[in-house]
């Protein structure tokens, strides 16, 4: 029944006791732990990083590791003592990032609606630069300093109107999206930031997209970038640092994404003999190979015109083949002596749009364990309590060890916030 099949997660392999994990059994996680799960390979995220690191070895730069691709405090603090940076857009990725070991002045905080709040905790922890969006931020920014008697760095992130040409929900970096500021506005708003006293103009930054292939769109915006830079130098503004953003696609199926050190050369060789320090904010490359959803056939229901595996995960453990299209393998955990059927693996969720993985070849049985492979990216993090279901558990392997770094959560932390009415009232 053996089939041949090159694992995207480069630390999971075959073994008479089925699918290994670096050095563990998925069959002994879901037994200890349950199903569904995340599970994480520790081996993996630290390589993802140490490839960049790699690749940038003669740059000064700072890789930023984005937030919202997998914010799990387990696998934040691989990345904190790895001596990352972090790419936040929320109040709530900045507490997770110290929660887990971060450096605040390793932090970039990117998003386009910032509260006052935020602004104020971020102003507070000492972030290194806020990637501002819009003449309102900058203003906004600027008073709020201005009140706590500090000097906020900022960068503008630009739209540089480059294709990335990948899923439009995905893509970042055009004139109609709600990223950035206009290109053709750029610099009379570097301009006028640099005239507030509140404010330190110290970078600029642009984020085309994710799933990225090809170095081309992100070489071009880069270019874009640099007229700016030297634009603002012969005005006296002078930038220390230039945020390309994240992007790097993952192998899903059957994409060839290039290595980290292919994508970043032609942007490198662009910035032979400048001063600016480069700042990258890699999400999916870094997580997406490094995780896998593991669940349980709970059915097996023949149809007229399909067959399903009904499975104990769902859309709300895993949006991505709802919300995007997206593809994950699913791979039998133990290979076993039984009639193999194409099947849409689908959860109990009350929706159509409820599906992992459609048309499958797959020899399971009720009961068995299928793995739903390059989970790591906006697995978890997308994941919600729809239909009222609680949220996975999230282990990390190291070795042979396995780390609990989310609990499942119960059912009476479903309704935990909440309230009935008073008896009596109307």
């Amino acid at each position: 029944m053996s089939r041949h099949f090159s694992f995207p997660l480069p630390t999971l392999s075959r073994s008479p006791r089925g699918l290994l994990i670096e050095g563990v059994a998925l069959a002994d996680i879901a037994e200890r732990f349950g199903t569904p799960v995340y599970v994480y390979s520790r081996a993996a995220l630290t390589d993802a990083f140490e490839a960049y690191r790699h690749a940038l070895t003669a740059r000064r730069s700072l890789v930023c590791c984005s937030v919202k691709a997998n914010s799990n405090l387990g696998v934040l603090s691989v990345f904190a003592r790895l001596g990352a940076g972090f790419d936040i857009v929320s109040g709530g990725e900045l507490a997770r990032v110290l929660a887990a070991g971060g450096r605040a002045d390793r932090v970039v905080f990117s998003g386009v609606g910032k509260s006052h709040a935020e602004m104020r905790q971020a102003l507070e922890a000492g972030i290194r630069c806020f990637n501002v969006e819009s003449d309102a931020e900058i203003g906004r920014l600027n008073e709020v300093a201005g009140q706590m008697g500090k000097l906020a760095p900022v960068a503008l992130r630009v739209n540089p109107d480059v294709d990335p040409k990948t899923h439009p929900y995905i893509s970042t970096g055009l004139k109609s999206n709600k990223f950035g500021v206009a290109f053709s506005d750029a610099l009379a708003l570097y301009r006028h930031a640099a005239s507030l006293p509140h404010l330190k103009v110290c970078g600029i930054g642009c984020h085309i997209g994710s799933q990225l292939l090809d170095s081309a769109p992100i070489t071009e915006a880069a270019r874009r970038l640099l007229v700016l830079v030297d634009q603002l130098a012969q005005e006296g503004i002078r930038l220390e640092h230039v945020d390309l953003g994240g992007g790097l696609g993952v192998r899903y199926r059957d994409e060839t994404a290039p290595s980290v050190d292919a994508y970043l050369a032609p942007v490198l060789e662009l910035f032979e003999g400048r001063a600016e320090e480069l700042f990258f904010e890699p999400g999916r490359s870094l997580v997406g190979n490094a995780g896998l959803l593991l669940t349980r056939v709970e059915y097996l229901k023949p149809g007229e015109e399909k067959n399903f595996a009904i499975v104990d995960a769902a859309m709300n453990d895993l949006l991505r083949p709802s919300l995007y299209g997206g593809w994950h393998s699913a791979v039998e955990v133990v290979e076993r002596d039984v009639p193999r059927r194409t099947v849409d693996v689908v959860g109990p969720i009350c929706e159509s749009g409820d599906f992992l993985a459609r048309d499958r070849d797959l020899a399971v049985e009720e009961g068995d364990l299928i793995a739903l492979l390059s989970a790591g990216a906006y697995g978890m993090s997308m994941s919600s309590n729809y239909n009222s279901r609680p949220r996975a558990a999230e282990v990390l392997v190291d070795g042979q060890a396995v780390h609990h770094v989310r609990a499942r959560e119960t059912m009476e932390s479903l309704y935990a916030l909440e309230s009935p009415l008073p008896l009596g009232s109307m």
